[in-house]
């Protein structure tokens, strides 16, 4: 086990922000819709599990909201510098198009003012409205250009928009030029109520999730059509990277499987993953899949599912020095090169 401290603060890409106040005005603005939301969320999810949830994610709120104790638990982790994104919850796939612009630009503008009280050690990313995609370049660039945040976050998937879909491709033609990090982070799990019991909305939901996602990106041909793509994905990619084998063998026999230009398994190493796996052997098994320049340090800071000590996770895997080096802090460093908001 390597006792080597990085020379360049280690960097968390995998962590997350509430705004109280942005939900509340959603609640003001559409209470039906909030309702409605909130009863899905239940059935996914069930009763046990959001029973646990609710407490677990009240007694985190001063981590969510105050920059100071930020910045104390990123002390206390070791951590330099972390990639703010909002919670997912704030993702609103159901929002119409007027209230899903606003939540946009508010949720720009907010977590653009909390990395603000940090920005030699906070990088920000914003929020687009994924479930109108004719709306996404426009808040991609006012995320970008009008709040200087690194990029976006983005589901893995809105409404009836896959990331597969034609109407995305201004999407990431933009990202590519703008040079803007994308990072995918399920919000939700197309699997329901099958998943209601025993926490599996999150513990099979969000990496199933990951799986799909990517091998719409990836399938579709979307990354041999902008390879200067900057995608992130949260959860080490979920599933997709164990299960690349089954991806690569469908494309070799099934025609209807062609639609990216090599083998799937190759496009592993045009995207990038986060640490957030929970298990030496499977972060082991990502490099070796993806390679050490495509794997991030993340936590999923500050939930239960998170890793409370990412940095250990990291060095206790047993990794080569240079490994572990990237993983910390270059490979971050090479997609976002300083904090943007400094």
């Amino acid at each position: 086990m390597s006792e080597v401290v990085p020379a360049t603060p280690v960097t968390d890409v995998h962590a997350h922000l509430l705004m109280p106040a942005l939900h509340a005005e959603v609640e003001r603005r559409a209470p039906e819709l909030v309702a409605e939301a909130a009863a899905l969320e239940l059935r996914r999810n069930g009763a046990a599990s959001q029973a646990v949830s609710g407490p677990m994610v009240g007694a985190r709120i001063p981590k969510l909201t105050d920059v100071a104790v930020r910045l104390a638990e990123m002390d206390r982790q070791g951590v330099g510098r972390q990639w703010v994104s909002a919670s997912p919850n704030h993702f609103y796939p159901w929002a119409p198009e007027g209230l899903a612009v606003w939540i946009a630009t508010e949720a720009n503008r907010l977590i653009a003012q909390h990395v603000a009280q940090a920005p030699d050690r906070l990088v920000g990313l914003g929020l687009v409205p994924l479930q109108h995609p004719e709306r996404v370049v426009e808040y991609l660039d006012d995320a970008v250009l009008g709040r200087g945040l690194a990029g976006v976050e983005i589901s893995s998937f809105a409404g009836d928009v896959e990331l597969s879909d034609p109407r995305l491709e201004p999407f990431w033609a933009r990202a590519a030029e703008l040079g803007a990090v994308v990072f995918l982070h399920p919000f939700g799990c197309s699997l329901d109520e099958r998943l209601d019991r025993f926490y599996l909305a999150n513990t099979v939901g969000q990496p199933a999730e990951n799986a799909v996602a990517l091998s719409h990106l990836i399938f579709a041909g979307v990354l041999d059509r902008h390879p200067d793509l900057k995608l992130v994905a949260a959860h080490g990619g979920g599933y997709l990277p164990t299960a690349i084998g089954r991806s690569d063998h469908a494309w070799r026999v099934r025609p209807d499987a062609r639609g990216c230009a090599h083998a799937p398994s190759t496009y592993l190493r045009k995207i990038w993953f986060d640490t957030v796996v929970h298990d030496p052997m499977a972060l082991r098994h990502l490099l070796a899949n993806a390679g050490a320049s495509q794997v991030l340090l993340g936590s999923d800071f500050p939930f239960d599912m998170g890793l409370d000590d990412p940095v250990g996770f990291v060095r206790a895997a047993g990794l080569p020095i240079e490994v572990e080096r990237r993983i910390l802090s270059a490979n971050a460093d090479a997609l976002v090169k300083a904090p943007v908001n400094a």
